[in-house]
């Protein structure tokens, strides 16, 4: 009995991607076809790149509510830098993955100076942050010909910009390498580099790293930096692909962020925040919303499966039922 609850918990996951793959191919013919598959990793990459940051700051032991904010900022602050101030691209990207660093920056001071708990002070640099989105263009949406306070754009749209979101490389989309690219980085950057052992070491232990001579605060703030970085560079992709800078358009991926990196902990039984695992989960999550989306399935019950797919994936992770490494209270 243990031997299956073990393999439930290692591999259950998996097997359960396999089989909602496997039906989506027998029952929707456009389901398997190239062109599909691109629309599924397009629509994963922004949702991966920003899961990527929640797993860093996870690994220190925290936890990034402020990622949907940090997109939003990103989305608007590059809008408003191409359409309203006719900003090349590279000032306007440059400014969008600022504004991710100065709300991780944010979050980890009041972490580590005002000692208030992570969670607590995410959310309060979340709410911040997407207010500013909002001021910064008086609550509009960023497009092409819209003025701000009675005057006219000044710029437009930079297709150099736009390739990043919607060009190709020998038929590949461009995102979807940049998702890959980003996570082989992080994977790299975690497992194999002293500073990102030592953020985990952190996640894992901070007393003992404390003890080994780490100073604790300013790994802390450099894990929530690069998940504002990485929630940047994610709103730098979006804008790019929709060609508009709408209001409070990253608050959806705060959940699916999270769904991502929270269902990553039950692949192979990881238990721990890990990029490959939550990589899978994104596409878990963008391979169920398409096919529910190819069998009109209403809009409004995704964010229900979706939901009840992450609670499944955190009883296998956590639960004694199938987690045999969890110990007894």
């Amino acid at each position: 009995m243990a031997n299956v609850r073990t393999i439930v918990y290692k591999y259950g996951l998996l097997a359960l991607f396999a089989l909602i793959v496997i039906f989506f191919f027998a029952a929707l013919p456009a389901f398997g076809t190239v062109q599909n598959l691109y629309v599924i990793l397009q629509s994963v990459a922004v949702t991966a790149i920003v899961a990527l940051g929640v797993t860093v700051s996870m690994t220190v032991g925290g936890f990034d509510l402020a990622v949907g904010s940090t997109v939003s900022l990103s989305v608007m602050i590059v809008a408003a830098a191409q359409i309203y101030y006719g900003l090349g691209v590279v000032w306007a990207v440059v400014l969008g993955l600022a504004s991710g660093l100065l709300v991780g920056l944010t979050s980890g001071a009041l972490i580590v100076f005002a000692k208030i708990p992570d969670m607590l002070a995410t959310l309060g640099s979340m709410f911040v942050y997407s207010g500013l989105s909002l001021i910064l263009t008086a609550g509009k949406s960023v497009s092409t010909g819209n003025g701000y306070n009675g005057q006219a754009a000044g710029g437009n749209w930079d297709p150099k910009l736009l390739w990043i979101g919607g060009g190709t490389v020998l038929g590949v989309p461009f995102s979807i390498i940049l998702a890959i690219v980003t996570t082989i980085v992080v994977v790299l950057f975690l497992t194999r580099t002293r500073t990102g052992r030592i953020l985990e070491a952190v996640g894992n232990n901070s007393r003992a790293a404390r003890l080994a001579g780490v100073r604790i605060g300013r790994y802390r703030i450099l894990a929530y930096m690069i998940s504002g970085l990485l929630s940047a560079l994610g709103g730098v992709v979006l804008v790019a692909r929709v060609g508009r800078g709408d209001i409070d358009v990253g608050s959806s991926y705060l959940l699916e962020a999270v769904a991502a990196t929270l269902i990553g902990y039950a692949v192979l039984g990881a238990n721990r925040p890990n990029p490959l695992g939550t990589v899978i989960g994104a596409l878990f999550v963008g391979v169920l919303v398409n096919g529910l989306t190819m069998f009109n399935v209403p809009y409004y019950t995704q964010d229900f499966i979706k939901g009840t797919l992450l609670v499944v994936a955190l009883v296998v992770s956590f639960s004694k039922i199938f987690n045999t490494q969890q110990k007894e209270d």
